[in-house]
């Protein structure tokens, strides 16, 4: 199997993109864009300028797609309606830098917990239109599993799986940081080889802390050599800082063979 590095830092999205110059100097092939702040591609000078980046560094690229604020679940409809147009037009002006986006599923409001069929029903709409326009421009929306949040959606393999079946446009990206958080990287891992793109970062179990690999308690060794063996393409290191990128990297290379 190919497995190809990328490097994402969602704490950047406010700063500058100088940061970015040095990923290949340090080893990474690409850069996954978290389309939120200073980095939405729905603001033209942004967008111009990130194509500028990726020219200059020779950087591939993927696409996070923004997520404050939204809830492809919401029973408030202009709420939900405004999750789906968000979410489709990054995938729009994505689809020039990558073939593939991330997304996150929805979660459970206060008015949710009442009726969660409901939601997942809403959800699963959401999805069918957005794999739609994700197919009509040559992208897979890869919906994400969530951290131990219970009113997240998608945190157990069977929902994220079971969700996303058979919708066209519409594939899953597996996030073994968030599947730690839940103690269901074994469970997760199981499911790697269905899986269209993958996150990886470290914690202790118990939150969402986005650490380099081998700063928390999973176990890269196990992680690696599944992944190598059952999943190609881009996996996606998150992380925070320059140094943190070149620590997880080693990790990467020991383990991800």
């Amino acid at each position: 199997m190919s497995l190809t590095p990328y490097f994402s830092s969602s704490s950047k999205v406010w700063e500058s993109r100088d940061w970015i110059f040095g990923l290949e100097e340090i080893g990474y092939v690409g850069w996954e864009i978290v389309a939120d702040g200073k980095y939405r591609l729905d603001n033209p000078e942004n967008f111009i300028a990130i194509q500028e980046n990726l020219a200059s560094t020779g950087l591939r690229s993927t696409v996070h797609a923004p997520y404050s604020d939204l809830n492809l679940a919401s029973l408030n409809y202009p709420i939900w309606r405004e999750s789906i147009r968000q979410t489709c037009c990054c995938i729009r002006h994505a689809a020039d830098l990558t073939d593939r986006v991330t997304i996150h599923p929805g979660f459970l409001s206060p008015v949710g917990k009442l009726v969660p069929e409901k939601v997942w029903e809403m959800q699963k709409t959401a999805l069918v239109e957005i794999g739609k326009h994700a197919e009509d421009h040559g992208v897979l929306a890869c919906v994400e599993n969530m951290i131990s949040i219970k009113d997240f959606l998608c945190r157990y393999p069977e929902e994220i799986l079971g969700l996303t079946e058979g919708i066209a446009g519409i594939g899953v990206t597996l996030d073994i940081g968030h599947a730690n958080t839940n103690g269901l990287v074994d469970a997760f891992l199981a499911h790697v080889g269905e899986v269209n793109h993958l996150h990886i970062h470290d914690n202790h179990g118990q939150s969402d802390e986005h650490l380099a690999l081998g700063d928390g308690t999973i176990n890269w060794e196990k992680v690696g050599r599944i992944v190598a063996r059952d999943y190609s393409g881009p996996v996606v290191i998150e992380g925070r800082t320059l140094e943190e990128a070149g620590r997880s990297l080693a990790v990467f290379r020991k383990w991800f063979v």
